[in-house]
């Protein structure tokens, strides 16, 4: 019987019918592990230890090592033996939960587990890695979190199996000098958290050494304590060759009404735009040239949207707000008798951009999307947010607002949706699925109680259940 056969016996039949000497769990991971990796399986038997590492941390033996790796070209890999973990695993009970998250148990709260798990400090066990490092494959979301949660032995198993590499690109806690790209984005963003300015500083120090994707995403950090001491590098980062870094340059330069590109963006709104009375006449612009280019206008359009109107919003969405000297109220109450969809749709769009609360707050009452949502604090992301519950019908629209309100969700929200629950189970039951399911992942899991006794509807229980499963996750990460 081959060892992997052996431990796969062992594991249906319980331990007490056919003994197995080691630790089942871990030594079935690297069973499980060496077959996704293509490599053979070795015999029966207690792998070796590692010396120093923790208890129950094996490893296979000396001759599984030196097996040869299926789909190699030529030659063959040694795998090393694994290293002694730095960091301790999370609890049994948070453990098997994890597991049956895994297995379909609400498995959308993956995501929250992982990001719950990471911010303890500790790892996963062994044995759950191959099937968590498959799912990563599978699932570029949850990934973030892995490359803490994985720990040694998970960075170890993914040199083995070229479908798990993606683990070595996420962030381990190495240094902003030693670190992958995404350590060194932890690096900067921790550090621009602590001092915005000698993160800034340390990125253009590096910055003409940095590869084009990772240029994109250092500067996207930037957003964190944004200030016009960033303006000067912002404004060079215009002229980077690749079309990503400009963009987010001119994404943060946007959030500065005093930067240079602002101010040009304000003088070709103004171009475009007269405001007189109650009357907002607009002329569209006629070519797109390449300083525009540079300050982050695209020149081609989306299907569907023609090029004068996809100049005119992207104009518009990057002019400093401030610039139309009216209320953002008091602007929507105006006629405009030419381009108004397009005008009103980039001023979401700067709202959006622009992070501004005032001009969010009215826009939102004109087009109630998630993304103004983010614009706002959370305290008054659910009380708009609420009130929409309130006074909106079940529909993919009100879903996807709720998608954009941060979670947990407090008792005026929490209580907003299960009165909508209630009454939509009296009347359209078959609709009521993701609601469900979005209240139980958002609404605060200390609020079980209020929504087990907030009704008998069975959605509603279904609701008080997950949370109730939520809550148990959080203590078994926090005994």
């Amino acid at each position: 019987m081959t060892g992997w056969e052996e431990l796969a016996s062992t594991a249906l039949v319980g331990t007490d019918r056919r003994p197995h000497q080691g630790d089942l769990l871990d030594d079935a991971a690297v069973e499980v592990a060496r077959r996704r990796a293509g490599r053979k399986t070795g015999a029966a038997g207690p792998p070796e230890q590692v010396p120093g590492a923790g208890p129950q941390e094996h490893v296979p033996s000396g001759a599984d090592r030196r097996e040869q790796t299926a789909g190699a070209s030529e030659g063959s890999l040694e795998a090393q033996a694994a290293p002694a973990e730095e960091r301790v695993a999370v609890g049994r009970r948070a453990a098997e939960r994890l597991v049956r998250i895994m297995g379909g148990e609400h498995e959308r709260l993956l995501p929250e587990w992982l990001a719950a798990a990471a911010a303890t400090g500790r790892r996963v066990p062994p044995y759950v890695l191959p099937e968590l490092l498959e799912k990563g494959r599978r699932d570029r979301s949850i990934r973030v979190h892995l490359g803490v949660l994985a720990g040694q032995r998970g960075r170890w198993l993914a040199g083995l199996n070229p479908a798990w590499d993606y683990l070595l690109e996420e962030p381990t806690g190495e240094t902003w000098e030693l670190g992958g790209a995404a350590d060194r984005r932890a690096h900067l963003r921790t550090l621009r958290t602590a001092d915005p300015e000698q993160a800034r500083r340390l990125l253009e120090s590096t910055w003409e050494r940095e590869t084009p994707d990772d240029r994109a995403e250092f500067v996207e950090v930037l957003a964190d304590g944004l200030s016009m001491e960033d303006e000067p590098f912002l404004e060079s980062a215009l002229d980077d060759r690749r079309r990503e870094v400009r963009q987010a340059a001119a994404n943060l330069l946007t959030r500065l009404p005093g930067s240079r590109m602002s101010q040009r963006m304000a003088e070709r709104a103004r171009a475009c735009v007269t405001i007189s009375r109650k009357v907002i006449a607009v002329e569209a612009p006629h070519d797109c040239d390449k300083a525009m280019e540079r300050d982050g206008i695209r020149p081609k359009p989306p299907r569907g949207i023609g090029e004068r109107a996809w100049w005119l919003q992207q104009i518009l969405a990057r002019a400093p707000l401030s610039i139309w000297g009216h209320p953002p109220a008091a602007l929507l109450e105006m006629k405009i008798p030419d381009w108004d969809a397009e005008v009103k749709a980039a001023w979401v769009r700067a709202a959006v951009l622009q992070k501004d609360p005032e001009w969010a707050r009215a826009m939102f009452g004109w087009d109630p999307i998630a993304d103004l949502l983010e614009s706002l604090p959370p305290d008054e992301q659910q009380e708009l947010a609420a009130d929409f519950v309130k006074k909106h019908d079940l529909d993919s629209q009100l879903i996807m607002v709720l998608g954009g309100v941060s979670s947990h969700w407090r008792e005026g929200l929490a209580t907003a949706v299960l009165r909508k629950i209630v009454k939509v189970a009296t009347t359209q039951p078959w609709n009521l699925g993701e609601l469900v399911k979005l209240a139980g992942e958002r609404i605060d899991p200390a609020l079980f109680p209020l929504a087990l006794s907030y009704s008998p509807v069975e959605s509603v229980q279904q609701v008080a259940a997950l949370l109730r499963f939520r809550a148990d996750m959080y203590k078994e990460l926090h005994p």
